[in-house]
């Protein structure tokens, strides 16, 4: 049997919802890792079990401002992930997508470190091509309220291609699509969150719009597994690559699904559509099957089990459920 070299890696927005289970995934492979996050949507909860651990560390810091540490390999996933966290301060968001990516991407080139850009299908936009593959441009408004992320991104994988080609740095680029699973923070705004939440409280499941659109939800230890996979590819797979799961789903049965899982009476309710919301979300990811040899191993119906599982307890904790 062949035992992986041991890296020190820096994982950014570590204490997020995906960061945190990165980082378990990392540390339980033996790597040192060190957890890069500023918290201000991340939570020290999500990584409470790893902090005792004598190969994992927390640096309290924002990415938009330069810092040096060691690395073997990075892993950038500091963002605001839902439009309710990124629209809260959208300068900041750019911010942390441009200038932090730069940032990184300067400690790798310094470091000759691998970096994988966590990047996003809302690179896509509200798309004209379904499901979306990745050399599909996108469809994106730049000045509307989404643009802070949206754009945010798409310069960030910019700049990574920029420096795979202008200075060799070997990068990767993960267009990651809506992932849900323990470690949400139940008030992030997401529908997957929300709609949980809601059963769970026995208030109306509120959809925006009239349920019709659509999106593809991954589990997240697929998500992560996904990551790993992609981080130790072979050099000419740079990406970007979709990771996702093609199972797609409207929200009307979504919420439905929700409600019958936690044997809910919650009744659903509509409300106003939201500006920009794509209609269609789906991934193509052939190269990830192809490339990765990957694809998701975890249905929606298990997957939305483990999560409310979660929340269950998470809101009986905090005296909610």
């Amino acid at each position: 049997m062949t035992v992986a070299p041991h890296k020190r890696i820096l994982v950014t927005g570590g204490a997020g919802f995906l960061g945190s289970h990165l980082c378990r995934a990392l540390v339980e492979r033996g790597h040192d890792v060190l957890c890069v996050d500023n918290l201000s949507t991340g939570s020290e909860r999500n990584i409470a079990p790893l902090r005792a651990l004598p190969n994992f560390r927390l640096l309290r810091h924002d990415v938009a401002m330069p810092f040096l540490v060691e690395a073997d390999e990075i892993y950038n996933l500091a963002c605001p992930a839902s439009p309710r966290q990124y629209q809260t301060d959208p300068v900041q968001t750019t911010r942390t997508s441009v200038v932090g990516a730069l940032n990184l991407l300067g400690l790798a080139r310094r470091q000759g470190a691998r970096i994988l850009q966590a990047s996003t299908s809302e690179v896509y936009g509200n798309p004209d091509v379904h499901p979306q593959p990745e050399d599909y441009c996108g469809r994106v408004d730049p000045i509307g309220p989404r643009a802070c992320y949206d754009e945010g991104k798409r310069c960030a994988e910019t700049l990574c291609m920029d420096h795979r080609r202008q200075y060799g740095l070997t990068v990767r680029i993960a267009r990651i699509f809506n992932t849900y699973g323990p470690h949400m923070r139940p008030d992030d705004g997401r529908v997957v969150s929300n709609f949980i939440v809601q059963a769970l409280a026995g208030s109306p499941i509120s959809i925006y719009g009239d349920g019709s659109q659509t999106r593809s939800f991954c589990y997240v230890d697929d998500t992560v597994a996904a990551l790993l996979r992609l981080m130790e590819a072979p050099g000419h797979v740079c990406g970007p690559v979709n990771v996702g799961n093609p199972e797609e789903v409207s929200m009307r049965a979504l919420a439905e699904t929700v409600r019958a899982l936690t044997g809910s009476r919650s009744e659903i309710i509509h409300l106003a559509a939201v500006c920009d919301d794509p209609q269609r979300r789906r991934p193509d990811i052939g190269m990830a099957q192809r490339e990765l040899d990957w694809s998701p191993q975890v249905g929606l119906r298990e997957g939305l089990e483990r999560t409310i599982e979660y929340f269950r307890g998470v809101l009986a904790e905090e005296g909610t459920g």
